[in-house]
């Protein structure tokens, strides 16, 4: 009946953001899609972190983090920054543009429309990740834009696979297309039977 079960999982709605840290020495972010609001008296949010990334062993820690929530207009590098590198052996916040909320972590001044500071209450084990429940301590609304989410990322931010350009000649009579690195000097083109000389390079 299904066509692909696990393509299932890609429906559910999915926002972006950046969460920043401090582990005493260093500010550190990582990018993070398992954000959500569980309940409203009080606030409290619910993020679920890696064990393998170093975000969480800071959390686990200090028990604080902020959630930096990610403009639609936010730009690939900012996903190449906090996505694809390490902060055990990057500062990921060297050039990277913020403020300090009162729990003293990082909120980026560019590319986000809120932020929130969350308090850790307490932590589900969920074998590959910790789920993270957190009271909200501060927050505010930075623009009135929208948050991207996964699906637009996919679709708008990041850079799609280009194809390989096929090597080869066309024939400037008939668009017939001799694919290779070389045409030969004899060849005759099979649908106007015209001769190489009237082939040029793709």
């Amino acid at each position: 009946m299904a066509k692909n079960e696990n393509a299932a999982l890609f429906k559910l709605g999915y926002g972006l953001y950046v969460v920043t840290t401090n582990d005493g020495e260093k500010d550190n972010g990582c990018i993070l899609n398992s954000v959500m609001q569980v309940t409203s008296a009080p606030n409290r949010v619910a993020v679920a972190i890696n064990k393998q990334n170093y975000t969480h062993d800071i959390v686990m820690k200090t028990n604080k983090l902020n959630i930096n929530c990610i403009a639609e207009s936010a730009p690939f590098s900012l996903f190449q920054n906090f996505g694809f590198r390490s902060g055990r052996d990057t500062d990921k916040l060297s050039d990277v543009a913020f403020e300090r909320s009162n729990n003293g972590l990082a909120v980026l001044k560019d590319n986000i429309n809120a932020y929130m500071s969350l308090w850790v209450e307490s932590t589900v084990d969920l074998d590959t990740h910790t789920l993270f429940i957190c009271f909200v301590t501060q927050m505010d609304e930075i623009s009135e834009e929208r948050t991207m989410t996964y699906t637009y990322y996919q679709d708008n931010v990041k850079p799609k696979p280009q194809p390989q350009k096929k090597k080869g000649y066309v024939c400037k009579i008939c668009g017939y297309v001799h694919e290779g690195d070389e045409l030969p000097a004899d060849f005759i083109c099979p649908l106007c039977k015209h001769p190489a000389s009237d082939f040029e390079p793709i």
